[in-house]
């Protein structure tokens, strides 16, 4: 048994493709499979069921590769203590990030960081909340930034700023006129909200502390962009939230309809995460203090109130 066929085994799990996992292993096909059935015929046991598509680990094949995972951590491990040792901050850093915060983020932060630490291989990943935790603990990323708290046991947050939350409201709606918003003008069935899947929606619904109800809702809305809930509020289909950093990039016209919460204005925390074993802490460091550096003079809200970007019951 050879790293390297763990680290195979493990590009085959994610890609879910032999060819595709020697392409981004950088290796030819023959070779892959060639290590991988090698690795089978030394354990007796199948990994991968061929007969599936997309392919599939069988039952045995997903305790190998949980294992596996935790000896190729290992292994990176050794080269990191020497790396810390050192004080370098380089190799390749697998970092992954929330649709809701990368399109204003990384523009503030991505070219900074890239000029500073030319040796960083960095690779970003934009996946859902939920994805990027269980990458984050089973070694397939170094590092997330996401909207915290998370609570989970093998996971370190490192606040990065926090993000309080605007009330898009258009001509000719109910609160148009009101110039400071509180939860209790809310009415979730009037507020269009992203899809399933994007924590950004169980945090609206935490900050209005009401469930949907379907039978008032004129319409099904299921959309990952911001624009396009934007653009259906402008066409008078109701109002919606959004994160303060993407209302800078909004139209000068579209600016007057946004209205701030009263304070302690509604925020949600967005954190660089990474696993307690501390792979990559040079460069983890890094990371967090360019950002950090970039936010501090885009963001100047004080007193806000967490938001959890998970669903809570209601009282």
């Amino acid at each position: 048994m050879t790293i390297t066929q763990f680290q195979y085994v493990l590009a085959v799990a994610k890609h879910q493709n032999f060819s595709t996992a020697a392409e981004n292993s950088f290796v030819t096909q023959p070779t892959l499979s060639m290590q991988i059935q090698k690795l089978e015929e030394e354990l007796g046991v199948i990994i991968f069921d061929r007969t599936k598509k997309p392919l599939q680990p069988t039952d045995i094949g997903k305790q190998i590769i949980k294992q596996a995972q935790i000896i190729v951590n290992e292994s990176e491990r050794m080269s990191d203590i020497v790396a810390q040792q050192k004080g370098v901050i380089g190799g390749e850093f697998n970092v992954g990030i929330i649709p809701t915060v990368s399109p204003t983020l990384l523009p503030m932060f991505l070219t900074n960081f890239i000029n500073k630490y030319p040796k960083v291989s960095l690779k970003i990943e934009e996946h859902s909340t939920k994805t990027l935790i269980n990458y984050v603990e089973d070694g397939t990323l170094d590092a997330a930034i996401l909207a915290t708290p998370l609570h989970r046991p093998n996971i370190v947050e490192k606040p990065l700023f926090y993000e309080p939350f605007m009330a898009y409201i258009p001509n000719n709606h109910k609160l148009q006129n009101t110039k400071t918003i509180t939860s209790d003008d809310l009415d979730i069935n009037d507020i269009l909200m992203l899809e399933d899947g994007h924590c950004f929606k169980d945090t609206v619904l935490n900050i209005c502390n009401q469930d949907i109800v379907d039978s008032k809702k004129r319409f099904e809305l299921k959309s990952g962009s911001f624009e396009t809930l934007i653009r259906l509020a402008n066409e008078g289909l109701g109002m919606t939230l959004l994160p303060y950093l993407h209302t800078l990039e909004l139209k000068e016209e579209e600016k007057k309809n946004i209205h701030h919460f009263a304070t302690p204005y509604p925020a949600r925390e967005i954190s660089l995460v990474h696993h307690k074993n501390e792979l990559k802490a040079q460069n983890i460091k890094a990371l967090h203090e360019v950002i950090s550096g970039v936010v501090r003079g885009a963001i100047a809200f004080h007193d806000v109130k967490i938001i959890s970007p998970t669903r809570k019951s209601l009282a």
